[in-house]
């Protein structure tokens, strides 16, 4: 996490400009937020608006159909929250939908720069939403219930029966957050269980009071947990009576007076809980530092927060992204066997070809024969690929490409020529490559399916992605399945798909060098982890099983790299809320994996305490988890101005 100043500033930032979805705090948000830099808009949207019931959706045209899905979105929230916090808008509320982050990044309704950290931002004076599309249409979704639950907290705090914008803004982060979280997610959420089980190993799960008082503490992490656990205990209307009343008299006095106890109890409540649920499925699985050999950590030199790892085909280099030098995130080359850092290759701080590096969401890749890497940079409004020289450090190419307003994940084909990576365009993600030798641009994909983290198979005849195409997703009722593993054949362009475990996630594919299997990562019981699937006997292997979980700093973040030649494994591990870097060699990973024959498809690993409620849960058990139902009594009627 920051350092205490760097993460008060953002804190009061965010009560100076309003409450957002933020998905880290980084570095990057003190450097390029807060020392005086000024944001250079280098476009501008001929913006148009559709009015609905409820909301004036202001967007431009490279938007296209995911900006009316993105409005069916904001509608259906409206009258799940409308319900919950029996609160009707007085007139419609502005959102402001940009079709990317690089343009999200641009908009001049808000002043200072946004991080790539920054999902959105509902601004408290004006009560309107600005955010972009993410090319998930869980993700956007997500983003958008999260900032409109802030614009009921808002209108709900400026009515003449609360205490106006000041008793909101006495209220701390994890209240705010927290709900904002718990609303539009709810209890099941792996990534922040990840962060509870690694809180509690330590003994260093927060109390309301260091929550309130505590900067190192992720108030959107652990105040959704804490919510659900009031919600799961109290029931979910509490959770309004409790904000209402938070309003009026500050959170402390309105525990008391809501849920008939003190904080310290509360506390001490929700501490039991979640050693009760979490300490027992935590039983037999390594400590984090067991992993296996520690590559980058704070111990070995490196930074707090090490992501994105991606090895060398010889397994001898690894690239990584890492807040070592406090101010931004910076590409690093480090020995892939002892963990020297060897060299900072890039930072966007004194490079002037470019604004930022891609950190997010997304890892680069080596060319075929390791002297080459190539990753996403924003340079003039839009994400553009990078290839640097590895040795001298120079940028070799910078590849612009129109019309696609985002890019994440590039991968080196085997043969050197093509570069596969997620492009998103009109607010929808599809798999692209681009020819290096012709410039040639090829789009693989083109459906509404999120398509991301694209790797090629060693006979470069398939690219594995990722995907939500399954039966869980259907774009009419606005239902999204949960992310898979997807193969294209390179000659036909078939889709096929696995999905061993079911409705969960797996992601961060990659081949071994023999192709005969894949690695990937799932949290199919809530810890989120490396398998092996061979293709040939359908068996998978787990390759790691861990206290914490292997992860990046979303739960889509890549967090596993494979080298294409030597097989060694490079994976990041979450520990004491910081990022640390491992390997194992294929040899160690084959040897040490456990056979998974079985799996439940209702594990507990996977929610926030309570994981069965006391009182029926309003969040979870309506309008969560029966997202179709809600979709059929959603009517929109709309004009375009």
């Amino acid at each position: 996490m920051l350092n205490r100043k760097s993460a008060i500033i953002r804190i009061n930032l965010i009560l100076l400009l309003g409450f957002g979805h933020i998905i880290a705090l980084t570095p990057e948000d003190a450097s390029s937020q807060y020392f005086g830099q000024n944001k250079v808009n280098y476009e501008s949207f001929d913006f148009k608006i559709i009015k609905t019931p409820h909301f004036d959706v202001h967007f431009y045209p490279e938007e296209g159909s995911a900006v009316e899905d993105a409005t069916r979105m904001g509608e259906r929230w409206y009258e799940r929250f409308a319900r919950l916090f029996e609160h009707e808008f007085e007139k419609p509320k502005p959102i402001v939908l940009y079709a990317d982050h690089p343009d999200f990044q641009q908009t001049n309704t808000l002043s200072g720069r946004l991080s790539q950290g920054t999902g959105g931002v509902t601004e408290g004076l004006k009560n309107r939403v600005i955010m972009p599309l993410t090319g998930s249409y869980w993700d956007t979704d997500h983003v958008l219930g999260h900032e409109l639950v802030h614009a009921f907290q808002y209108n709900i705090a400026q009515s003449r029966l609360a205490s106006g914008l000041r008793g909101l803004m006495s209220l701390p982060l994890w209240l705010i957050e927290g709900m904002a979280e718990y609303l539009s997610v709810g209890r099941e959420d792996p990534l922040t269980a990840m962060w509870l089980r690694d809180a509690i190993r330590r003994d260093d799960l927060p109390t309301i009071t260091q929550m309130t008082n505590a900067t190192r503490f992720f108030p959107y992490r652990f105040g959704q947990a804490l919510w659900a656990y009031i919600g799961g205990t109290y029931g979910d209307e509490t959770i309004v009576s409790l904000f209402r009343a938070s309003l009026r008299m500050g959170w402390e006095p309105a525990i008391e007076e809501v849920l008939h106890i003190t904080a310290d109890s509360l506390s001490m409540a929700w501490k039991q809980s979640v050693e009760a649920e979490y300490l027992p499925l935590m039983q037999g699985k390594a400590d984090p530092g067991e992993s296996g050999a520690l590559l980058l950590a704070p111990s070995t030199g490196a930074g707090n927060q090490n992501i994105s790892p991606s090895v060398s085909p010889d397994g001898r280099k690894v690239a990584f992204l890492s807040e070592k030098d406090l101010f931004s995130i910076d590409l690093f080359i480090a020995d892939a066997r002892t963990g020297e850092i060897e060299k900072k290759l890039i930072s966007a701080n004194a490079d002037p070809h470019f604004d930022a590096l891609g950190f997010m969401e997304t890892a680069g890749d080596w060319s075929p024969d390791g002297k080459e890497f190539v990753f996403t940079v924003t340079a003039q409004g839009d994400n553009e690929l990078a290839i640097i020289n590895v040795e001298n450090g120079n940028i070799t190419r910078k590849i612009d490409l129109e019309d696609i307003g985002a890019i994440k994940s590039p991968a080196w084909s085997p043969d050197g020529t093509l570069i596969a990576f997620s492009g998103l365009k009109g607010g929808i993600s599809d798999i692209y490559t681009w020819n290096i030798i012709s410039g040639e641009l090829e789009q693989l994909t083109d459906d509404k399916y999120a398509d991301q983290q694209p790797t090629w198979s060693p006979d470069q005849s398939t690219l594995a992605f990722v995907s939500d195409r399954y039966t869980g997703s259907d774009f009419d009722q606005l239902t999204y399945g949960k992310s898979g593993i997807a193969f294209l054949e390179i000659e036909s362009g078939d889709v096929s798909t696995l999905e061993p475990f079911g409705e969960v996630k797996h992601i961060n594919p990659q081949y071994a060098p023999d192709g005969r299997s894949i690695y990937f990562i799932s949290d199919q019981d809530g810890f989120s982890d490396i398998y092996q699937f061979t293709f040939d006997s359908g068996d998978i292997r787990r390759i790691t099983n861990l206290q914490t979980g292997v992860s990046g700093i979303t739960g889509m973040s890549p967090a596993l790299s494979v080298a294409r030649d030597a097989g060694t494994i490079l994976f990041s591990v979450f520990d004491n809320f910081e990022f640390h870097i491992y390997s194992l060699q294929q040899g160690q990973a084959e040897a040490g994996g456990e056979k998974i024959n079985t799996f439940s498809r209702n594990n507990s690993g996977r929610l926030l305490p309570p994981s069965k409620p006391q009182i029926t849960s309003r969040i979870t058990t309506i309008y969560l988890t029966h997202l179709r139902a809600w979709s059929l009594t959603i009517h929109i009627r709309s004009r375009v101005l």
